[in-house]
């Protein structure tokens, strides 16, 4: 298994556990505020980081980082990244919030061009069009805007604003995955997240019975796992490799539809979900580019 191949079967993982996160908003329904639920992910997320370190017997200073500013701004676009999906999954058709999302790697592709000077060829070009073709099949059978109304319109344009947040963040993943280990990354991402929504979770509290905020504790157990994942996965294979893999998302999100809220998938759904699986076979075939630096990052994993 060459590296782009493991790069993608982490991102896989990741991003279905975080189809299961950004579905929480409809799984919440009006019994807890978006802020609310994300800020008790992160509480959660940071204290299960912590047992980590302490299992570890390491203390906090090893994973001190000398770039705390660019983990700061990448949890900043994390967090009101993660509250539009959210948002945006909970004001509309959990299809169409998340087809508005995939717009993501529409955004990362170029930010890989323009800024990490990655190449991009054409069996990259042929794998990203087949992801995005099997994706527009799953769109076109589970009727996504077929309903659309215009009270969706603003939080379709937050899903939409949310998708580019997000394509920044995975841009400075890339960048810090290879600056610091992936706890290092975890930690400083957790504590930022609370820090910026304690105020605005503790202006929208709705007080709940304890038993109805574990499921939503339990995100953060499952968001720090999430985040591992795509964090390895950024270290072994550039953006234009690991981006589309998140064109998977959209698979998740109709079987959450169909597990949850009885959302039947129909044919285009289980071809859409091969013509994305084609795709990434595609990208996880092409030879890896010669990277001592990178090699040695996964080896101090």
């Amino acid at each position: 298994m060459n590296s782009n191949a493991e790069a993608m079967i982490w991102v896989v993982l990741g991003t279905a556990l975080f189809s299961l996160i950004f579905a929480s908003g409809k799984f919440g329904g009006d019994s807890m505020s978006v802020l609310q639920i994300q800020f008790l992910r992160y509480i959660s997320g940071f204290t299960t980081l912590l047992a980590v370190v302490a299992v570890k017997h390491e203390g906090l200073r090893v994973y001190r980082s000398a770039r705390p500013f660019s983990h700061a701004m990448r949890a900043a676009f994390g967090v009101s990244g993660g509250f539009a999906l959210i948002y945006s999954s909970a004001a509309m058709p959990i299809v169409d919030a998340t087809a508005l999302g995939l717009l993501y790697v529409v955004f990362i592709i170029p930010l890989a061009v323009l800024v990490l000077k990655e190449t991009v060829t054409k069996q990259h070009m042929i794998g990203i069009t087949l992801s995005f073709a099997g994706a527009g099949f799953i769109m076109i059978s589970r009727g996504a805007f077929t309903q659309f109304e215009p009270a969706y319109l603003v939080p379709a344009a937050i899903a939409v604003l949310g998708a580019a947040l997000l394509a920044i963040e995975g841009l400075m993943i890339r960048v810090l995955s290879h600056a610091d280990r992936p706890l290092t990354v975890l930690l400083y991402v957790n504590a930022f997240g609370i820090l910026f929504l304690s105020v605005p979770a503790i202006l929208t509290w709705k007080t709940v019975p304890l038993p109805a905020m574990v499921p939503f504790l339990l995100l953060g157990p499952l968001a720090v796992a999430a985040q591992y994942c795509v964090v390895r996965g950024y270290r072994l294979a550039s953006l234009a490799i690991v981006g589309p893999v998140d064109y998977a998302w959209l698979v998740f999100a109709a079987l959450i539809g169909f597990l949850f809220f009885n959302e039947i998938p129909t044919a285009g759904v289980i071809a859409g979900a091969v013509v994305i699986a084609l795709g990434g076979v595609v990208l996880a075939v092409i030879k890896p580019e010669p990277d001592a630096a990178r090699a040695e990052d996964v080896q101090s994993s």
